[in-house]
């Protein structure tokens, strides 16, 4: 009848597009925290990462409108050929560990080589001890995990758990506000447009990848 129709407004398109990557050794919970985050869903026995996935979601942050491109690396030495090429162009790295399984903990220095090789010095670091749930098996303290993250320059540190949807929500957007945080925003209009891969499923060929860094950070 006579009621009015209101046009639909297109959605605003994102001011920044930023890639982040979750690393760490296989079955830490690096695919449940990005389903958590991307999707809210939580899948008891998640099939092994082959090679690289990624989900997309959008936030907002600072009265900016940011589309987030979040790649969940496998844990698999044997992919690290293929997955080390994602690390160049990533602004944010989540590092992940198994707060119930020791040899995860472990395994950190050896990431933090892949980090050093590979990804920009510029990247923010971010550590996380997943699978909260676990206390009761709980095997690397708070107070280990904070101490390694305090072993590298900017390096934050958090425990979380995917299972209970506790602190999955903060890790991705304290990470991005970091990133925001710290670039004038000269270098976010320049830089962020000039370092983002293009929005496609991994391709069959990884990128070149970059060379080694000179100055690697200390673990």
């Amino acid at each position: 009848g006579g009621q009015s129709r209101r046009r639909k407004q297109p959605p605003r398109p994102a001011d920044f597009k930023l890639q982040v990557i979750i690393i760490g050794s296989r079955g830490v919970g690096k695919t449940s925290l990005m389903e958590r985050f991307t999707d809210d869903t939580f899948c008891e026995a998640c099939k092994s990462t082959v090679g690289v996935d990624f989900k997309i979601k959008t936030v907002e942050l600072r009265g900016k409108k940011i589309r987030l491109q979040i790649w969940d690396t496998a844990g698999q030495e044997r992919f690290n050929s293929i997955t080390s090429a994602y690390y160049r162009s990533a602004k944010g790295i989540i590092l992940v560990y198994d707060i119930t399984k020791k040899e995860t903990f472990d395994d950190l220095p050896k990431w933090m080589k892949m980090i050093d090789k590979y990804a920009s010095e510029d990247a923010e670091l971010l550590l996380v001890g997943n699978k909260l749930d676990c206390e009761v098996d709980r095997e690397i303290t708070r107070q280990q995990g904070e101490k390694f993250a305090q072993q590298i320059t900017g390096m934050r540190f958090c425990e979380a758990s995917a299972k209970d949807n506790f602190n999955v929500d903060e890790i991705f957007l304290k990470l991005v506000d970091d990133i925001l945080k710290k670039m004038p925003l000269d270098v976010i209009r320049n830089e962020l447009s000039n370092s983002i891969l293009s929005l496609q499923p991994e391709p069959e060929i990884p990128p070149e990848l970059p060379p080694p860094r000179p100055h690697v950070r200390c673990c």
